[in-house]
């Protein structure tokens, strides 16, 4: 079956068919035909020869996704509610910019190779939880219960996204894959631009300085970073189909973990252009 997800594209090939009826493995002319057999004793065989052997690898269940991506969420909020609670505010902002570059280049790196490490999953998560930590507390002393209405709105996003993904209000098609693909890449980079141009002219274009056009443009960021849970969960779904292992479950909290901050971060700062 062909996957919409672009993932599975190299973790998880298609299956290679069997020979057809009527076909020799091993083809016409090929290995000695009417030999005598060759003497074996058939109680002897190796496990993975008997067909009614029990299989040894455990497959994924969403089980594995809650429960791993919980014990991951776990982690994140932990970190981040210690560096908040222990640490004086001046510490952890200088924290979090070495904290979001180690998430950075871990992140990419868990990613590109698809990494199912659990200790590999945890570190992000608790590098990640450090600077939300860091982030959370400085927008708290600048608004008064800012973070608990983003926390809020965060996990009311996840709950209607989940509810559209379940209802097949909106399935996970390639087309709408590569539109939800090209705009996270379209996000990226107007960011990017804006950050050159606002050394060049303060304020760069305008997305991040809290009028009309940064309103608009969070808006439509949320809203990407909505559409990208649904891809989230088809990753979820289609890997329990494919049969993966049951460590794949870490890859999928490590997916949901990156979506989650990223929205909670930017419901965080349409907030505080509304209090502004």
């Amino acid at each position: 079956m062909p996957s919409n997800n672009p993932v599975f594209g190299r973790a998880f090939p298609a299956n290679t068919p069997g020979p057809q009826f009527g076909q020799q493995p091993g083809g016409w002319g090929q290995g000695a035909q009417y030999g005598a057999p060759t003497q074996h004793n058939p109680y002897g065989a190796p496990a993975q020869q008997n067909p009614y052997a029990a299989s040894t690898t455990r497959y994924m269940t969403m089980d594995d996704v809650v429960t791993k991506t919980g014990i991951t969420f776990l982690v994140t909020v932990l970190a981040a509610a210690a560096t908040w609670a222990l640490l004086p505010t001046e510490t952890a902002l200088g924290l979090a910019l070495p904290a979001v570059l180690i998430g950075l280049v871990l992140g990419l790196v868990i990613s590109f190779k698809q990494i199912t490490n659990p200790a590999a999953i945890l570190t992000y998560a608790a590098v990640e939880g450090v600077f939300l930590g860091a982030i959370s507390e400085a927008f708290e002393n600048l608004y008064e219960g800012i973070v608990i209405q983003a926390i809020v709105g965060t996990f009311g996003v996840f709950a209607g996204m989940l509810v559209v993904y379940k209802t097949g209000a909106v399935r996970v098609t390639p087309k709408l894959t590569r539109w939800i693909v090209g705009a996270m890449f379209g996000v990226l980079a107007l960011m990017l631009v804006n950050l050159v141009a606002s050394f060049i002219t303060p304020g760069g274009l305008g997305l991040r300085e809290g009028g009309p056009v940064a309103i608009i443009f969070s808006l439509v960021v949320i809203g990407v970073a909505a559409f990208s849970l649904l891809l989230d969960f088809d990753m979820a779904d289609e890997a329990i189909r494919r049969g993966a292992p049951a460590k794949f479950a870490w890859f999928v909290a490590f997916g949901l973990l990156v979506t989650m901050v990223w929205l909670y971060l930017e419901i965080l700062r349409l907030l505080s252009y509304f209090r502004d």
